[in-house]
């Protein structure tokens, strides 16, 4: 299980890197002050090259470069990582990435091959292909050396905010919330968001493992995993204190109002933990002092703005 000693490590591994990403005071109209830790602000657009860059640096490389499936973020953090230590990569993604997903992972020298309707297919294909080639894989959330990298958001948000009481974070395949959590530890409520249209963390948390969950809806192609990762799962059960879902209306409010009042684009899986605040799908108990992981900005701007 990844703990504050493996997050520790990566942070140390990593830190030439990546990107001390800033904390951001500011009101969202819900009573007091919010904290959010600007992730989207990160490399390649997201919080996912803490992962990709853990695991690369754990491991021996192999001739036959690196491969992952991706939604799209990960796919460009894997992208952005092998390009920056010099490694060839390989990067599957469904038919229903956007295009501006597809094209910054292609901005970074990869090779995408894009095909099938979810994640999941993608993920079969690219495990064909790393059979063929002995590519080292470099799954999106499944992984320990990912846990523990994306867990450093977590340490350098009680690092940059020590105050907080509750801390907000979309989730997919888990691997950015299993982080956290496992760096929080307890000390403070992590609290999962999710859509409605994807809710896998909430389906395992209520049947006690994890089980399949439907795909869809507007932030699907970023937290659109079919289940939660194995290895994230145990840390949730422990230290996250309940999964939310919020609709595709309240993504995009939050979207509109992160870009309104502080010029921040955020795509819907970025915007998922603030919906919840916003919309009331979480309401802070007295007293509270609320973080939220803001966790990706790869989108059209105009769909935001227009």
């Amino acid at each position: 299980m990844s703990n504050r000693k493996s997050i520790s490590a990566a942070a140390s591994r990593i830190s030439a890197y990546v990107r001390h990403t800033p904390v951001l005071r500011v009101s969202l109209g819900t009573g007091s002050p919010v904290a959010l830790k600007l992730e989207l602000l990160q490399h390649a657009g997201s919080f996912k090259p803490r992962g990709a860059f853990n695991r690369l640096l754990s491991a021996d490389r192999p001739a036959g470069g690196v491969i992952a499936a991706s939604g799209g973020n990960h796919g460009a953090a894997v992208a952005y990582a092998a390009r920056s230590l010099g490694i060839s990569a390989e990067i599957f993604v469904p038919s229903a990435t956007p295009a501006a997903k597809v094209a910054r992972i292609a901005s970074y020298g990869a090779h995408v091959v894009q095909g099938g309707e979810t994640y999941a297919e993608a993920l079969v294909a690219s495990r064909r292909r790393q059979a063929e080639t002995g590519a080292l894989e470099v799954h999106a959330y499944d992984h320990a050396d990912v846990l523990a990298g994306q867990g450093t958001v977590g340490r350098e948000f009680e690092q940059d905010a020590p105050d907080l009481t509750h801390i907000l974070v979309a989730a997919g395949g888990g691997g950015l919330i299993g982080g956290v959590a496992a760096w929080y530890a307890g000390s403070a409520e992590i609290i999962g968001v999710e859509p409605e249209g994807c809710p896998a963390l909430h389906d395992a948390l209520r049947a006690g493992k994890p089980v399949d969950a439907p795909v869809g809806g507007l932030a699907s192609d970023s937290l659109g995993a079919r289940q939660v990762g194995a290895l994230m799962f145990p840390i949730a059960q422990r230290f996250v204190s309940q999964a939310v879902l919020v609709t595709d209306e309240a993504i995009l409010a939050a979207q509109r109002l992160l870009w309104d009042q502080f010029r921040l684009v955020v795509e819907p899986g970025g915007a998922t933990a603030a919906a919840a605040l916003l919309s009331g799908r979480f309401v802070p108990p007295d007293g509270a002092r609320v973080g939220v992981v803001v966790c990706g900005a790869n989108t059209d701007p105009a769909k935001i703005s227009g």
